[in-house]
Parts: C-alpha cells; structure tokens; sequence
C-alpha cells in the first residue's frame, strides 16, 4: 500500500468515525446527538424563565458547534416541535402538512422545568472543551430517562444509518419502573399523528411496522383521511393519491385538503363507485400504508452499537439509580459542608474564640489563636482540622451578625441540616423505591393529556396493488391481424383484466402461454381455444382433453390425451402436441363425452362406426404426455357429445374443429 493510500484510507475512517460519532448517531445516555445537546446546553447558560428568540439561540449555540447556523436551527425546530423539553412560541411549522418554521427572528422558545429535572446537574456532568478550546460542553447530560426512546431519532452517518421510532412518554415511564423492578414488559411506537399500526414484525425495534391512516367510509360516497401514517404530510398523501387514480386504479371525482390542527383530506367518488370498495384500494396504491424499518443504532462507550429497545429502557433504569445515587451523594457533601460550617460558626461565636485574635497583629497569629482556639471542640466538627477555607470563611461574619447570633436559631439550622442527611442516607439506602418515587415525580411534570398514546395498536395484513386491483380492462383478440390485449379495438371482450393481471391462453393449434396484460401482443391468427387468468390455481383445475392426428410410418394415426396443466413459465410457448406432421383435430373442456367416429368406406373396414368415452381414457399430469391410440382407422367424420350422469345431450363442443379431413 503506497504513502497516498495510506494516507487516504486514515482520513476517511477518521472522517466516518467523526460523522458517526460527533453528527448522526444520537449517545445512549442522553439520547441526543451532539447539535441536540450544544443546543439544550445553550438554552441552560441562557435560561432566565422567559422566552427567548430562536435567532439567539443559534447564535449563542454557534460557539459550541462548528457546522453552521442551519443546522443548528433545524434541530432546535425538530426538538421544540417533540414538545418535551423547549416551550415554543410562534409559527413552528406543521408536520402533517410539511410546512416549515418561521426564520429565527420570528420565532421564540423557553426551556421547560422538566428538561431541567431530566437533564441539568452541572455537578455531575462531564465536560469537554469546545472546538475552539474556549467554553466547555458537557460530553453528555446525565439523563434520568431514555430520551431517544421518546422522542425517537433518524439519522444517516458513513455505511450506517439509525432509525428509532418515537414511544409513548407515559408508557416509557411506565416501562421505566417494571425495568427497575425486574419485570418484564414490551413497548411499542407511537405517533403524534395518530394513525393505526401493526407492531406484530416490531422485534423489539430491530424489525418494522406497518402504518395505516385512519379512514371514516360512513359516508358511501366521501371518504375522509382523518390521521395520517407516521411520516406522510397531507401533500404527499394527496399526490400518492392523485398518482394512483392517473393510473386507473381509483375512480376520484375530487379531492380536498383541509388539514390543519388536525389532518382532514377529503375524496369524493365518481358516480357507482364507493368508499367501502375503496378502502383496500386506497391502503394497496397509496400512502395511505406504508412500511417502515427500523434500525436502533446508538452511540455505546464510544463506539455505534445497535440496541433493542426494551434493553435501552433497562440500561437507563440502571443509569437512573446512579444519577440519583450521585446526585445523592453530591447532596449530602453540600450539607455535610453547611453542617460544618454552622457548627463552626456557633462554636466560634459561643465560645468567645473571635475576641482572642483582637490584639493580634499578624494574619498568621490570628489563624494560630483561631486554630488553638478549636482545639477542646475538634470532636465537635467530627476531628476534621480546620482549612484556610473554615478560617476566611469564620473571619468574614461580620460584628453585627456576632452581636445578633442566634442559637437557638442555630440549632434548628443544624438540627434541618442533620434531618436532610438523614433522609438522603435513607434514600441511598432504598434506592430503587427513590428510583420509582423520582419517576413518578417526572410523570406529574407534564400533561398526561398532551402525551396520552395517539396511535391505535392493531393487526392487519399488508395488502399489494395486485390483490386490489379492480378488473376494468377487456381483453379482446382480432383474429385477422393476431393481435390480443387491452388496446384492441375490434373483436370480442374475452376477459375482464387489471393491469397487474397475467392471461393464459390456448390456440386451437394446441400452442400456449402465459403473457403478462398489454395493450397488445401478437399471438397468431390461428384462433384462441381457451383464455383464463394466468393463476396456476385456475387453470390446473382444468381438465384438457385434445384428439390429434400424428402420422407414424406414412399411416394417419389418432391419438387422444387427457391433461391438467399445474406449471408454466411467463412468456414461455409450449404445445399439446410434438411433432412436425402432429395435428391437433378436437379439444374440449368437457369432464366427460362420448366420441363418435364415423370411418371412410372403401377401406375393407367391417364396422364403420364406432363410439368411445372420455371416462375411457386416463388424465394425465402433465400435457407433455403422448396420450394413448384412439385408432388407427381413416376417419370421415368425429364428433363429441356430452354426458350429463346417464343421459347425453347433442351439445356442441368447445372447439372450432367440426369434422376430419385429412388433406389438412
């Protein structure tokens, strides 16, 4: 490998690493992807309850990341518009029409105090430095809930990509808490578009679903779309729609978007067509159902890993007790260090200790006398000696607070101070119930009427546009110029065709075939004995019987096959008969028939006349077969009649052969 190879192949894996790593794939922890989070890290520095331009925000946010402004304002939309951590004020578009925001400057946006109680812990967050060394960004928050299970993600890095879906918050909560416990639970998406949806290919998130809109048919002759399926706006459904009827597949008189709030798309119907007849039709050709595959890739330790969802829902239960065991213990240092600094406090104004350092002149004899001073009461402030901080901290309370102080108001504070340790060794020590208890706290943040499930949890089955396709087509053949299809003026209909169909047909030479539905194709002006649908269902139920004449040693012998024909290949011809000098004389369709034979005089032949049966004669699997000898005598004439139990009919036969001649 040469220098420049080298060199390529290095700066490409640290190029993909970083796309992967520092762009599209959102972390585990926080669920967000690095934009997301400078974004939630700008709004905590600028936070002052009130709203704020959007334009600033991306201004502000331009310092911690280095891909431009554009971006950053896409994804601060895209958060604000998931409605679970930015309260947002003014035009943010609307995702069932496909609108977008209004510009930054127009726009404004609030942190929410539940962002706040998930996300925000400065004291146990890790911090990086900025792309240009100058601020610090927290590596990830310390999030206390799966966030990207919630608001689900997608996202396209070098050779991978991630898709992960959006879950029901109350749900994830909810699932959150059985995780915690150790009990088992499934979880599935949900929209904010509503919809109904079959989960039963789901596999945890490493599978897909299937999406329908809801339709209300009551109205025979209007259908209305009133949700839509998970990622179609009103005018992707409505040319999905319009592209279909071009195509004849629908029969549309007009077609009316009243989408706003909600989605609300009006179809009316031409005259004899209904909305219950179109429902099917409507799922099969158009967005109406869609498919979706999903692909939960995540950023673990570093490195992109793809995780099941109910397993990113246990790793945050398991990362919820240790943000509160940190956060905890980050609580009782904070009191631990008031709980001294008050019992200094007392101890130092008590116990006179501030008069010994009067008429001392340097600093380093006012901290001895102070440190001598503590020394009786060291048990007291739990054998820890005194730092510089105790001493600067002891000598800056002023004389009016000495004058003033309070010990009974003293030994309350401590005595609250003492309590709070207390309740917080006992939530350490029973850390799963203080796990739910914070759960449950976050579940009363937010408005269960907002966040209750919007999508309908069904089964159904994927219908394509062959199983609904309605037959309007004739299929005609012209006999004169061989022609058979959909675009054929003269001649007679012979079948009612879709345009997905495929058609089997017979000619009358014994050639057949099957042929996908055109507008025209030319088969030959020998004639057509039999046409069906090209279902090898259909047509193996057929019994073929076919009387050929095949010559065999300068002598005209007549043979009789009996067949069903259960396999073809499209656009394959095929023959009943084999042979140069083979010639097909009758067919039929008829289960069962008498043959009548009348033979040539002049012969020698003592009878010359003779009848046999259909039932006769055995039905062979395939028409490959050569049948079995019908008779070896010049024959005049040949005619069928058909038998219905012990009866016949003088009927005449499926065929446009009428008699024998032999010249032929």
């Amino acid at each position: 490998m040469s220098q420049a190879d080298k060199l390529y192949r290095n700066y490409f894996l640290e190029y993909a690493s970083y796309v992967v790593r520092d762009r599209a794939i959102p972390d585990l922890v926080d669920g967000f992807k690095p934009v997301q989070r400078r974004i939630m890290h700008t709004l905590f520095e600028m936070d002052d309850g009130r709203f704020m331009k959007v334009a600033n925000v991306v201004g502000a946010a331009m310092k911690y990341h280095p891909h431009g402004d554009s971006s950053i304002y896409e994804a601060l939309v895209n958060l604000a518009n998931a409605e679970l951590f930015i309260e947002k004020q003014g035009n943010y578009g609307n995702f069932l029409t496909g609108d977008g925001a209004a510009a930054g400057r127009y726009i404004e946006c609030r942190l929410k105090p539940f962002a706040k109680k998930v996300l925000y812990n400065p004291e146990i967050t890790e911090y990086a430095d900025s792309y240009d060394g100058r601020n610090k960004e927290p590596v990830v928050f310390p999030a206390k809930i799966p966030v990207v299970v919630i608001q689900g993600t997608m996202g396209i890095a070098v050779g991978m990509s991630t898709m992960i879906l959006p879950h029901n918050l109350f749900e994830v909560l909810e699932a959150e808490k059985k995780a915690l416990r150790g009990e088992a639970f499934e979880i599935y998406p949900d929209f904010p578009g509503g919809g109904i949806m079959d989960v039963s290919e789901y596999n945890d998130g490493m599978g897909k679903i299937a999406v329908r809109a809801r339709l209300n048919a009551e109205d025979p002759k209007k259908l209305v779309i009133e949700e839509l399926p998970y990622g179609v706006t009103s005018d992707a459904m409505i040319a999905s729609i319009e592209k279909a009827n071009a195509a004849g597949r629908l029969k549309i008189a007009s077609i009316s978007d009243y989408t706003a709030e909600k989605a609300q798309i009006e179809i009316c119907w031409q005259r004899g067509v209904y909305s219950q007849d179109m429902i099917d039709v409507l799922y099969a050709t158009t967005d109406c159902e869609k498919k979706i595959s999903v692909n939960p890739l995540v950023i673990v330790d570093g490195l992109p890993k793809a995780v099941p969802v109910t397993e990113m829902i246990r790793f945050h239960a398991k990362h919820l007790v240790e943000v509160l065991q940190a956060e905890l213990e980050n609580d009782r240092k904070h009191l631990l260090e008031r709980l001294r600094a008050r019992t200094l406090e007392r101890i130092f104004i008590e116990e006179r200790i501030y008069k010994r350092i009067e008429t001392e002149k340097t600093a380093e004899a006012v901290r001895s006398t102070i440190v001598e001073g503590f020394v009786p009461f060291m048990a007291e402030v739990g054998g820890e000696p005194l730092t510089d901080e105790d001493i600067e901290r002891l000598l800056k309370i002023p004389i009016r607070r000495i004058s003033l102080f309070d010990i009974e108001k003293n030994k309350a504070e401590i005595a609250e101070i003492e309590g709070g340790i207390k309740e917080i060794d006992y939530h350490l020590s029973h850390i799963i119930e203080y796990a739910e208890d914070c759960l449950t706290e976050l579940e009363g943040m937010v408005d269960r009427d907002a966040f209750s499930r919007r999508t309908e949890i069904s089964s159904f089955q994927t219908l394509n546009v062959r199983q609904v396709a309605v037959r309007n087509l004739d299929i005609r053949y012209d006999q004169e110029t061989g022609y058979l299809g959909t675009n054929i003026k003269t001649g007679e209909s012979l079948l009612k065709v879709s345009p997905f169909d495929k058609v089997f047909y017979m000619k009358t030479n014994g050639e057949y075939r099957v042929v996908a539905v055109q507008d025209k194709v030319f088969i030959g002006t020998e004639g057509i004995f039999y046409i069906n649908y090209g279902d090898k269902e259909i047509i193996s139920k057929e019994i073929f019987t076919v009387i050929y004449r095949d010559r065999i040693r300068d002598k005209n012998v007549y043979q009789i096959k009996r067949f069903r024909i259960s396999s073809f290949t499209t656009d394959k011809v095929y023959s009943v008969v084999s042979g140069e000098k083979a010639k097909v004389k009758k067919m039929s369709l008829w289960p069962s028939a008498i043959i009548s034979m009348k033979f040539k005089p002049g012969y020698g032949y003592k009878i010359l006349e003779d009848t046999v049966r259909f039932a006769d004669f055995p039905v062979y699997k395939s028409p490959s077969a050569a049948g079995q000898k019908l008779t070896g005598k010049e024959l005049q004439s040949l005619s069928l009649r058909q038998t219905k139990d012990t009866s016949t009919t003088e009927e005449t036969a499926p065929t446009l052969l009428d008699g024998i001649d032999d010249r032929k």
